[in-house]
């Protein structure tokens, strides 16, 4: 199938990418990386990769969604590069042995920067627990919740992207949520 410009629901244009998305872009990454300075060469090969694959671009999703996702890559690439696995860059989720609501996520995956001997084979192990976890979800509870919780999308994109509103939105991430946490406790607690 051949896409026609003129039908594309969105279009690159990359003159504006600095002035519009590079404060947005920077932010993703010094969150993710913890280095100004590693996040600002992130950013910079993103638009450069951005350019490089402009090409390839469908026109599918919005041109900061486009380039986010350029950028997670980045990211992951990065911590595979440093770590030669890719566990400790793709683990972000997470439970609280605790029943609250929402303190899940961050807090109990071993710290990819500790010293620690065990942390790198917990950081492997609680990510393919997660992925066998998130694999069981019905398949659009599994893609909401990758696009919200992993890649960190924006609640807009994502229901611009899959024609869904807000409120559908957040109770397939909590249908999610709660599956997972069944999940997770009966795998991995």
């Amino acid at each position: 199938m051949i896409l026609r410009k003129d039908m594309a629901a969105y279009e690159l244009n990359p003159h504006n990418w600095v002035d519009l998305y590079a404060d947005y872009l920077f932010n993703y990454a010094v969150a993710r990386v913890s280095d100004s300075e590693l996040a600002k060469d992130l950013v910079q090969d993103t638009f450069i990769a951005g350019l490089k694959s402009a090409k390839n671009y469908k026109g599918d999703a919005a041109e900061r969604t486009w380039l986010i996702a350029i950028l997670k890559r980045k990211v992951i690439d990065h911590y595979r590069k440093i770590n030669s696995k890719k566990g400790k860059a793709e683990v972000r989720i997470n439970y609280s042995s605790d029943e609250g609501e929402g303190d899940w996520l961050e807090e109990r995956v071993a710290d990819p920067f500790s010293k620690g001997g065990d942390d790198s084979l917990e950081n492997e192990e609680l990510g393919l627990a997660i992925q066998e976890c998130i694999a069981k979800l019905p398949k659009k509870q599994a893609t909401v919740f990758n696009m919200k919780t992993i890649q960190g999308m924006s609640t807009e994109d994502i229901c611009n992207e899959l024609g869904i509103n807000p409120s559908n939105l957040w109770v397939m991430i909590h249908r999610a949520r709660t599956t997972l946490m069944g999940c997770m406790n009966q795998t991995w607690f």
